[in-house]
């Protein structure tokens, strides 16, 4: 009887977890369609935070962004400003790999960054060493990215260690200026 409880226990923790799965392709028809090269290529800004666990703000951001296409690559060069006056740089290169599939490399990118698009929606898998106290961790992002109308789109990054969400980063994404000057 006991075999049976743990049995039915580990059917029914498989059967939510497989349910809870987000996949883009239920995005598919969803407009405006994002071209996710054509979006990204030029200046685009980006307004941000991270949570805790709780939904506490920790931190937040904002980020200019310079994309450059070449051929089936994206380089994005992305800066970063902290609020409390931290500067950050990331350099993505994207490569379209097929029809909706990307890979994505950058120096605090652990591997390779997955990425797959349909309609609207982006979604982005990778692991970042992210720099921790004296030292650096390993953290994965599961990151959402929504186009809406007037070229503004939302991100949303679930990031979790050992499977345990730790946080989330929400993003606020448009080809305005951060200033309302370019510059």
């Amino acid at each position: 009887m006991r075999k049976t409880k743990w049995a039915g226990l580990l059917i029914l923790v498989l059967m939510l977890t497989g349910c809870s799965s987000m996949k883009v392709e239920g995005y598919r028809g969803a407009e405006p369609k994002l071209d996710l090269f054509a979006y990204f290529e030029g200046k685009t800004y980006a307004w941000g935070q991270f949570q805790d666990r709780s939904g506490k703000v920790l931190r937040r951001f904002t980020v200019e962004i310079d994309g450059q296409v070449n051929a089936n690559q994206l380089t994005l060069d992305e800066r970063f400003v902290y609020d409390d006056g931290e500067f950050q740089q990331r350099i993505w290169r994207i490569t379209q790999t097929g029809e909706g599939r990307y890979i994505g490399e950058a120096d605090d990118v652990v591997g390779q960054a997955q990425g797959e698009s349909a309609g609207n929606a982006l979604n982005w898998r990778y692991t970042l060493d992210l720099p921790y106290k004296d030292s650096s961790i390993h953290v994965r992002f599961d990151d959402w990215m929504f186009l809406h109308p007037d070229r503004v789109m939302l991100n949303r990054a679930e990031v979790s260690k050992w499977g345990f969400k730790v946080g989330e980063v929400t993003l606020f994404f448009s080809k305005q200026p951060l200033d309302g000057a370019e510059g």
